[in-house]
């Protein structure tokens, strides 16, 4: 599959080298890291510098807790928060709609972002002590980047607390404003299985009892973890290479007649939406995945299911031109030659697949 071309690494980035080097490092060294003899406190040990690596690559100060990933993270934090009202974006990945179906809906305005006059007002309305916000640093289909610093404000004017969904954006931009903050290796050259949920104190979360100072049951995935921390200290200064390749991505779909989901909101260069007026997506995808090219139509997590996308009807798209829309995403090695690949299959679809 050499010749193939990979497009969708805001579902998955494939490991890197760093990474697998360091998993199979911490193969070599495994022992349960909950055991007290030499071996076990060995592991411990390992872990517990991994934790202190990857709070450091992320410049956090606070508490890591690992786990199997963001959207167990996600679960943690809005089942075993303190607060007395939960509120979520209406662009939410589907990972946290599943686990607060009940929450509270914030609405977003056409151009992505959440409606902050709507946040005050709901936050208002409900009269909360302490509720709970998620809302996340940038959305997994079409890379529109929330406002954090301004809805940070508003949360913690109503005393509540702000989580954020970090899973596009751990290890390529600064962590936001909040006060706990899910995040995934495997979105950014990391191994599968393997998250973090970080914590202002712990003294949010109610306890579960198990591993990880009572906050996660399960043993601790060692391997994982050394190779979450190499693969966030590994990848730097790529993001400025994604932004010259998606800005010219973006003007050569809009020449060809493209549409550019979001195209005047701030988006986080590793993603976007794109419209291709008349083709369903699902009949894209296939001849993209002909082509040699892997692209996706939203999130890997729902793309199956042939439901709508319910983050391009949150902002207002109809139905057909929600149908008509895939995502494009970047990883570290995308290359010049790499848009030029995909913007020749694009426009040969596009003009009736001749």
């Amino acid at each position: 599959m050499a010749d193939r071309l990979y497009l969708d690494h805001a579902a998955t980035t494939p490991v890197i080298a760093a990474a697998r080097t360091a998993y199979a490092d911490g193969l070599t060294r495994w022992a349960n890291p909950s055991s007290p003899h030499a071996e076990g406190r060995a592991a411990r040990a390992a872990l517990e510098d991994a934790r202190s690596r990857i709070a450091a690559a992320l410049d956090w100060d606070g508490e890591v807790i690992f786990t199997s990933g963001a959207s167990e993270a996600l679960s943690i934090a809005l089942g075993r928060t303190h607060s007395d009202a939960v509120l979520v974006s209406s662009v939410e990945h589907d990972a946290v709609h599943r686990v607060a179906p009940e929450a509270y809906m914030v609405p977003v305005v056409s151009d992505g972002t959440v409606a902050h006059d709507a946040l005050v007002g709901r936050l208002g309305a409900l009269g909360a002590r302490n509720p709970l916000v998620a809302i996340q640093t940038a959305n997994n289909e079409t890379g529109v980047l929330q406002p954090l610093g301004l809805l940070a404000g508003i949360v913690r004017s109503a005393n509540g607390v702000l989580l954020a969904d970090a899973s596009q954006t751990a290890g390529k931009l600064p962590l936001p404003e909040a006060d706990i903050i899910a995040v995934s290796a495997h979105k950014l050259g990391g191994p599968p299985g393997i998250g973090a949920l970080l914590v202002r104190d712990f003294g949010m979360l109610q306890p579960s009892g198990g591993q990880e100072r009572g906050y996660r049951a399960g043993t601790e995935n060692l391997p994982a973890a050394m190779a979450f921390a190499a693969a966030l200290e590994t990848q730097r200064g790529w993001l400025t290479r994604a932004a010259d390749l998606r800005a010219h991505l973006d003007g050569a779909i809009e020449g060809g007649g493209g549409q550019i989901v979001a195209k005047s909101t701030p988006r986080i260069a590793t993603i976007a939406g794109y419209r291709m007026v008349g083709v369903a997506s699902s009949a894209q995808l296939i001849q993209f995945d002909m082509a040699g090219i892997a692209v996706s139509a939203g999130s890997a997590c729902s793309s199956g299911s042939l439901r709508p996308s319910h983050v391009l009807a949150a902002m207002g798209w109809g139905e057909t031109a929600a149908s008509e829309v895939i995502r494009v995403s970047f990883g570290p090695e995308t290359s010049r030659a790499d848009i030029y690949r995909f913007i020749e299959q694009w426009r040969r679809i596009a003009g009736g697949g001749r």
